[in-house]
Order: structure tokens, then sequence, then C-alpha cells
């Protein structure tokens, strides 16, 4: 599903002030770990936890294997891949994934997951999603925008995203990975496996869905696993 820029209709910050608090979590609820090393962590949080998840901070390896899903948030992604291999994150983080962890990674967590950059130089980078990612694909800070976007799958018409020195795909490289959506032909939404990614941050509009979808398909995954080992 491709798209062109589209004026956004909400107001920055606007729509995270005035929601309610989060829920209390549910007995049975999914715990997904959203990485904090550097970046988005409490935005995420919050909207995992308005989503009926279980959300907590990973900082180390035996948190990482308590979580049933895992938020790689939008940030530095140069500074948290170097802070992945300086914490001893980055390989469990891969082991885990090739394993059948569910993950979202969100702008730096797209460039982390991907399995290949458009870039000379290189970078600590997680992989598992088969794409070639370019970074500040749609230009430096100043450039950055808000939008509405149509992607598929999600209900409810378009979301409110925000792109913030945003990557793209620049390639898909396996069949199996599915584009939800794209701006001017680019990919901007991609999802392969277990395996979510944005280029923008759908945290701060206080837009959910993305959010949501993701908890549902690790409540399932989750759920599977329990009727497995039972």
């Amino acid at each position: 599903m491709s798209a062109s820029f589209v004026p956004s209709r909400w107001v920055p910050g606007d729509r995270l002030a005035t929601r309610r608090a989060a829920p209390s979590v549910a007995a049975g609820a999914p715990t997904i770990g959203v990485l904090a090393l550097q970046g988005d962590v409490l935005e995420h949080l919050r909207a995992l936890e308005r989503c009926g998840a279980r959300a907590v901070t990973v900082r180390r390896a035996d948190q990482l294997a308590a979580v049933d899903g895992l938020v790689l948030p939008g940030g530095e992604s140069t500074t948290i891949g170097k802070l992945l291999d300086r914490f001893g994150l980055r390989l469990p983080i891969r082991a885990r994934i090739d394993a059948g962890l569910p993950v979202f990674g969100t702008c730096a967590g797209m460039i982390l997951l991907s399995d290949e950059l458009d870039q000379a130089v290189g970078q600590p980078l997680i992989g598992g999603l088969a794409v070639r990612t370019r970074r500040n694909a749609f230009g430096r800070q100043r450039d950055s925008f808000d939008t509405r976007l149509e992607v598929a799958g999600i209900a409810g018409g378009p979301i409110d995203v925000a792109f913030i020195r945003a990557p793209r795909v620049e390639r898909v490289l396996r069949d199996d990975v599915e584009v939800l959506a794209a701006i001017d032909g680019h990919p901007v939404v991609v999802r392969q496996g277990a395996l979510l990614a944005t280029a923008f941050h759908p945290e701060v509009t206080g837009d959910d869905r993305l959010h949501a979808a993701f908890v549902a398909s690790v409540r399932s995954a989750h759920d599977r696993g329990q009727r497995t080992i039972a």
C-alpha cells in the first residue's frame, strides 16, 4: 500500500497529554520488553500498557530471557548498536529472533533489525529482517514530518505517525517479507514472520493501533507456546 505525504491532522504531543491512564494488566497478559539502552523507551512502555501488555525494560540478558516479545525503539541506531555489544545483548537478541521471538522495531529499531544497510560505513546490526535499509532517507532532523498513513491489516483508517530522521527500505531481499505501507513507492512498514518494523515513530502520536496489533501477535504466540507446554 503506497501513499504520498498527507498533512497531519493531529497536534504533536496533544493526544499523548490527553490519553487516559493505562489500565491494570490482566492475568495472563504477555510480557513485552522494551530495549532500554537509548531512545523512546517510556513512550513505548506506555503504549504497550495501554494495549494490555505487561511492559518491562530490557537492559540485561536475564531480562531478555523473561519476555514474550520485544520492542526496539527509535533513537540513534549507531549508539544503540554499540551499546548492544557493550551490554552483551546483540547476539542473544538475534538468537531469540531465530527462535521465533516477536520483535517490533521502530525507526532505529528497523535499522537494527535489517540484514543490510545501504551505506558505505558499517555499524552493528541485530539482523533477521531480510531488507536493505537506508538511514535518514527522508532527510535530516529539519526534514522530519508528521502524517497519516494507511497500513494494510490495520482497521479504522489511516494511522497517525511521525517520521523523525526516518529510514526507509530500499530493497526487499526475500519473498516472505510483506510490505504493509509505502510512501512514494518506498516501503515504510514491513513484516516478516514474527518481525514487524516501521520507519516512523508510532509511539509519540497516541495512536496505539500498531502497538495493539503487535501485542495481539505476541499474545497469540504466547498462548500457542503455553498450549504446547501443556
